[in-house]
C-alpha cells in the first residue's frame, strides 16, 4: 500500500515547530525518500500509533547522543547519559510532534487519534510497518540528527 505524499508537510512542519520551540534549535530538512519495511532502529526509536482515517506508525529515530542533548536543551540541565527520564522525555516530544502534527492532518481531512508512544531502545531491532511504504524525513539539527518515518495509509 503507498503512503500519500500530504502526510509528509504535517510531520516536517511540526516537528520544526516543536523542536524549536522546545530547544531552542533551527531544523533543516534532508532528501525526503521512499522505503519499504522493516526500518531497522536507530538507538533510541520513537513509536507512536496512528488510527482514524490515516492509520499506521510514525517513528523518530535518534542516537542517545542526540536524545541526550535535545533534553538538555529542553530542561536546561546538562543530560550525561540516556537514562529513565530522558527516555520518557523524548517520548512526550514525540509525542507533542504527532500530536500537533494529528490536528494538521485532521484539518485536511485526515480525522485520526495517537496512541501512548513506546520507545525502543538499542540499534539494530527490525520494526515491521506490514504493507505501508514509509515516507523518511531526516532532519538535522545543531544537537544532532533525528530521522522521522511516516508510515500512514488512508483508510475509508
Amino acid at each position: 500500500m503507498q503512503v500519500k505524499a500530504e502526510f509528509v508537510n504535517p510531520f516536517l512542519v511540526s516537528a520544526s515547530q516543536v523542536l524549536q520551540t522546545e530547544t531552542g534549535t533551527e531544523v533543516t530538512q534532508g532528501q525526503v525518500r521512499l522505503e519499504e519495511s522493516p526500518l531497522e532502529s536507530d538507538e533510541v526509536t520513537v513509536l507512536i500509533g496512528v488510527v482514524g482515517r490515516a492509520q499506521g506508525l510514525v517513528l523518530y529515530g535518534m542516537t542517545e547522543q542526540t536524545a541526550c542533548n535535545l533534553v538538555s536543551a529542553m530542561t536546561g540541565e546538562t543530560i550525561a547519559e540516556f537514562d529513565a527520564m530522558c527516555e520518557s522525555a523524548v517520548a512526550e516530544l514525540g509525542n507533542v510532534i504527532t500530536g500537533l502534527a494529528s490536528g494538521e492532518l485532521e484539518a485536511a481531512g485526515y480525522p485520526c487519534k495517537i496512541a501512548p508512544p513506546s520507545v525502543v531502545v538499542g540499534k539494530g531491532t527490525s520494526i515491521s510497518t506490514l504493507s505501508i511504504k514509509r515516507l523518511v524525513i531526516p532532519l538535522e539539527t545543531s544537537l544532532g540528527s533525528i530521522t522521522v518515518h511516516v508510515a500512514l495509509r488512508e483508510t475509508y
